[in-house]
């Protein structure tokens, strides 16, 4: 056996028993052999038990046979693969200096909410509502995480989870995804549909820990401070009118309740699924802080019948169309409404912040095209400028994008599919012909009554006229 440990890069992570594959922390001190492969002293005794029963090997009497620990080629870097390696952690004292060195904020650094907000402004285009609900969520949450140890007084802040509601394309993930960037750190984007209770095929509902972990590079401390996104919410609903165990909806809500709250779980590093030959670790869920959102499909009837439900015959009666025409309904949403739909009341009281994102209309699309800083726009154009080409949209044929996506009923999303269909033609045809200096995207070209307008680098004025002529 080596005596010496080899002593290299990756001492900041724990030994993991190449047999039980349970870490340092859990196992005790391992013991090192060739090849960079640990063995707990657990597994290194059963082995040896193991070798007395079986009696001597052919020509090495009274020695173990140590090549069955080869197993064939082993992995290097200590026998685990790079995603199932788990960072040390730290000492206490250790935890502060290692935030300054890493820069992540501390509660002097902490953005303040209007900051928040206003770096959310310059990628995300309205939901103003939404996005100064999420900032004063988020602040309040990372200042109860950063004063945790300064509880002298007794007095103990809850978690702010949040629950996000908004038909399909209106900035859901992307709220969450910019506000993740802003404050650096780590975020998992899990979806709802994948989970179901344990024992069944499927996702458990600690395997969103397992992706946050992996975003956090497989570090506990960093990933009990991030944020874990979990969409598609409402597809876990309680089902109705089903027979069958229902294993994929009120099972799975009543499994994420100690995540929402608060516990220690136990989570396997570099899998989703606890049945794998892989290291588990233990991650505290409660200075997580957990989004859920979803369009939730329905809801709007379900928030209809109840506003609805007085109407009587008179003048101050409500009709029972009144709604029907109002878009952003959702905003009238009320905790009974979420119970009605299949949400169990302990899961509901477990995300505090319930809001709801508006829908997308034709001016909010219009400057989703062009304001934001990644605007779809702004991404032709630098596509078009590393052929130095100039690309430009008439305001005309802003707005006849924005009218098609509003038919298609998908909010943002429409809009690059819309933008790919007739930019087709024009990325296949520019890198054809470098004498061309400019593109102009017309109306007539996006209703498809003409083409766009191409401007040479030479005779640029020339060229313009006859387009236009014809």
């Amino acid at each position: 056996m080596a005596d010496e440990k080899n002593v290299n890069d990756d001492s900041e992570y724990e030994d993991i028993c190449y047999i039980c594959r349970r870490p340092e922390s859990v196992a005790g001190k391992m013991i090192h052999i060739p090849n960079n492969i640990c063995i707990c002293n657990d597994c290194m005794q059963k082995t040896f038990d193991s070798m007395d029963k079986m009696g001597p090997m052919p020509g090495m009497p009274g020695m173990p046979y140590m090549d069955m620990f080869s197993m064939g080629q082993p992995p290097q870097d200590g026998g685990v693969p790079k995603n199932q390696r788990l960072k040390k952690k730290k000492p206490a004292q250790d935890k502060k200096k290692k935030t300054e060195e890493k820069g992540i904020f501390d509660i002097e650094h902490l953005p303040a909410p209007h900051v928040i907000k206003g770096s959310l402004d310059e990628y995300v285009v309205g939901q103003e509502y939404a996005k100064k609900v999420m900032s004063v969520a988020v602040y309040n949450h990372y200042k109860r995480v950063l004063t945790d140890n300064d509880n002298d007084d007794g007095v103990e802040i809850e978690k702010s989870n949040m629950l996000m509601i908004g038909p399909t394309g209106s900035g859901k993930t992307f709220l969450v995804k910019t506000l993740a960037r802003i404050l650096q750190v780590p975020l998992a984007i899990t979806d709802a549909t994948s989970l179901t209770e344990a024992g069944y095929i499927g996702d458990d509902v600690e395997s969103v820990l397992s992706k946050l972990l992996a975003a956090a590079d497989n570090d506990v401390e960093k990933a009990e401070h991030g944020i874990i996104f979990i969409d598609e919410i409402d597809k876990i609903a309680k089902k109705r009118n089903t027979n069958s165990r229902d294993v994929s909806g009120e099972s799975v809500q009543q499994g994420m309740l100690k995540l929402l709250e608060g516990s220690d779980v136990e989570v396997p590093v570099g899998a989703t699924n606890k049945n794998a030959m892989v290291p588990m670790t233990t991650v505290n869920t409660r200075n997580i802080l957990f989004i859920c959102g979803g369009a939730f499909p329905e809801l709007d009837k379900v928030i209809k019948n109840r506003l609805t439900k007085q109407s009587s015959i008179g003048f101050n009666a409500q009709l029972s169309d009144e709604f029907d025409k109002d878009e952003n309904i959702l905003q009238k949403v009320t905790t009974e409404d979420l119970r009605e739909f299949g949400m169990i009341p302990e899961f509901l009281g477990r995300l505090p912040v319930v809001f709801a994102l508006q829908a997308m209309t034709e001016e909010m699309l219009k400057k989703v095209l062009t304001q934001p800083k990644n605007a779809i726009i702004k991404q032709y154009q630098k596509l078009l400028a590393l052929d130095e080409v100039n690309l430009v949209f008439d305001d005309e044929a802003v707005t006849a994008i924005a009218k098609k996506a509003v038919e298609k009923k998908t909010g943002a999303r429409a809009l690059r599919a819309i933008i790919e269909e007739f930019m087709l033609d024009i990325m296949y045809e520019i890198p054809k012909d470098d004498m061309i200096g400019q593109v102009t995207i017309t109306k007539d070209y996006i209703e498809k009554k003409g083409s766009p307008l191409i401007t040479m680098r030479e005779s640029g004025e020339a060229k313009l006229l006859t387009q236009r002529e014809s």
